[in-house]
């Protein structure tokens, strides 16, 4: 049943919204009132600030029984049904994902992880617990339960180092018959090993003994030649000037005093350098006048006639 005195106490609920608001401005038009319970009322006004599109100014007002008198019993401003929300919050420890962890970042200790299990547990007698320390190698205090191993073995072998990878499928031979592989002890070394190929993209990775890639041991893929040599760079727009070099010969006459016979060795002066040449190749052969013709060679000469 509607309660006529709270419904009408809007303007009380208005000032109200806008003693609230940081701007006047803010509080924009009124929305309704909900009756939350007998004589309860909560008037609603659109709410105008930005960053919070779709939230209500909420002023909830009532009064006693048979009282007249409105009281503001709270004011706030809630989402509304358009009102963009956050996601739920998640404890840190759960909002946690693989890779999340950086360096110098500290995992909180969980003392009922179900994936780990005691290791030992002390007896008191120390000749009892050097044996299980030093011979049985008990000196964790926790280690993998079924449930860790299992969930261990279920993350790497359907991950990128299992057998349905890309380049496990692309392979022609499995990790199990690689020399490159190390196994590994326990229950999980029946079905994965660790990568020693430095050339393989799994080196140093857990891998299961049926994946594979491209590294194994045994590939028979044929040695590839050495690159042929390229041919010579020629750069025919460059020009190498080189300066020619002329050396004057002096030609000495026959019949000089001082003439160098035939055999002698003479010194040329060629700058830059000091060459012998023979006297041969020095001198000149006399030259016959030249012969006009055949015919005037033959024909008789005329004797002049004598006065």
């Amino acid at each position: 049943m509607a309660d006529a005195v709270l419904d009408k106490a809007v303007d009380l609920a208005r000032e109200v919204a806008v003693e609230l608001a940081e701007d006047p401005a803010d509080v924009g038009d009124y929305l309704g009132a909900v009756e939350e319970a007998d004589r309860l009322v909560s008037h609603r006004f659109a709410n105008l600030a930005r960053g919070y599109h779709g939230w209500e100014w909420t002023v909830t007002v009532a009064r006693v029984p048979r009282g007249r008198t409105v009281t503001v019993s709270e004011a706030a401003l809630l989402p509304g049904r358009e009102a963009v929300l956050a996601k739920a919050w998640v404890p840190w420890a759960e909002r946690l994902r693989p890779g999340d962890i950086g360096p110098g970042d500290v995992l909180p200790f969980r003392p009922d992880d179900p994936r780990l299990v005691p290791g030992w547990r002390p007896s008191g007698d120390a000749e009892v617990d050097a044996v299980a320390i030093d011979e049985l190698a008990l000196a964790r205090e926790r280690i993998l339960s079924p449930e860790g191993r299992e969930e261990a073995a279920q993350r790497w072998y359907r991950g990128s180092r299992g057998p349905t990878s890309a380049g496990s499928l692309a392979s022609e031979a499995a990790c199990a018959t690689c020399g490159f592989l190390v196994p590994l002890q326990g229950p999980l070394g029946q079905v994965f090993g660790v990568c020693a190929n430095e050339w393989s993209p799994d080196d140093g990775k857990v891998v299961s003994l049926d994946h594979g890639c491209g590294a194994h041991s045994q590939t028979e893929v044929a040695a590839v030649t050495e690159w042929p040599a390229p041919d010579p760079i020629v750069d025919d727009e460059a020009v190498e000037i080189v300066e020619a070099h002329v050396a004057a010969v002096e030609v000495v006459p026959e019949g000089a005093a001082d003439a160098p016979s035939a055999g002698d060795v003479v010194d040329v002066d060629v700058p830059g350098d000091e060459i012998d040449v023979p006297v041969e190749d020095l001198t000149e052969t006399a030259e016959e006048p030249p012969v006009e013709s055949l015919a005037e060679a033959d024909e008789p000469r005329e004797e002049p006639a004598e006065p």
